[in-house]
């Protein structure tokens, strides 16, 4: 399994990192040998932070390995594809072909999604439409010029986005869900998954859960005519490393709090978060390696951000190796 190290970019707005402790810490991760993977977090006005795209940027320039991306784009529908494309083959090019592009449909009530469907006079159904759409002309216009094409929401007449991105035959697209919904909705957004993505990520915890949703995205991958054993699927966790689990706990609840601003159960928070000692956080993340996760992307839930990502470079993640 391989790991990626995700930066709490709405952790300025709360005193929990600073911008540049952002790009310190990537590159300690760059460094580290243990880590595969960086991610930041993305929204618009729904749960303000540091804009996704700049800050990759930043990061580009501070490392040399490290995969980078979003997790994920919930503004994906919500921007204009044509600027994105051309941000994003410029970030890949600054990145020298590191960048994969995680798409999601940003539907989470909580989350301000209602406040941004307003202001872009888009619902949520247009989001989900949309995805797709914005996927198919990033897709087209990182491998083709004078690009035509015909959707619901968007038209192209002619147009290129130059220069290219550096990945060829362009940069991998993921889709990130989450859905709760019926049997049925969840299977639907596999089939979306598996037609239209490289690789899968979820924020899910429940190991039983995320089996069977492992399972279900490779076997729609497979009947979609791909290749199920070379998609990645990626978990989006949390991590706190402490002596005491409970300790641990108090302290990713306290910071998860602050950054969704609501009140999470603390079951949520135990079931979402690898707390206490390396060797409890070890095997924690070990449960989804064995149902199937093929990447884990990990949030330090804490307020001294270098101190957790040092320990989990040095105590945790060498029993991985």
């Amino acid at each position: 399994m391989r790991f990626g190290l995700t930066l709490p970019n709405r952790g300025v707005l709360f005193g929990a990192i600073t911008a540049d402790q952002m790009l310190e810490m990537s590159e300690i991760a760059d460094r580290s040998g243990v880590f595969q993977d960086l991610w930041v977090g993305d929204s618009l006005f729904g749960k303000p932070r540091m804009e996704s795209i700049t800050l990759l940027a930043g990061v580009a320039g501070r490392t040399k390995r490290l995969r980078l991306g979003p997790a994920c784009m919930a503004s994906f529908p919500l921007r204009d594809p044509v600027l994105m494309a051309y941000q994003w083959a410029s970030l890949d090019l600054l990145a020298g072909g590191r960048t994969v592009m995680v798409a999601c449909t940003g539907i989470v009530p909580q989350a301000g999604g209602e406040v941004e469907n307003a202001h872009y006079g888009v619902d949520n159904k247009g989001r989900a439409e949309r995805l797709v759409e914005w996927i198919t002309i990033l897709k087209r216009l990182w491998t083709e010029d004078n690009v035509i094409f015909e959707g619901k929401h968007y038209r192209l007449n002619g147009l290129s986005v130059d220069p290219k991105p550096a990945a060829k035959p362009r940069p991998p697209i993921w889709i990130a869900n989450n859905s709760l919904k019926s049997r049925d909705v969840i299977e639907r957004t596999h089939r979306r998954v598996a037609r239209h993505a490289d690789g899968w990520m979820t924020a899910l915890s429940d190991p039983e859960d995320v089996a069977w949703r492992v399972q279900d995205v490779r076997k729609k991958v497979k009947e979609a005519g791909g290749t199920p054993d070379a998609f990645e699927c990626n978990l989006y966790h949390n991590i706190n490393v402490n002596k005491d689990r409970d300790a641990a706990l108090a302290e990713s609840k306290r910071f998860l709090d602050a950054y969704y601003t609501v009140d999470m159960p603390i079951s949520r928070v135990a079931s979402w978060t690898a707390a206490g000692t390396p060797e409890q956080c070890a095997e924690h993340l070990r449960v989804y390696q064995r149902v199937g996760m093929t990447s884990v992307g990990l949030r330090c839930t804490s307020w001294d951000q270098t101190g957790q990502l040092k320990r989990v470079i040095d105590e945790v993640l060498p029993h991985f190796r």
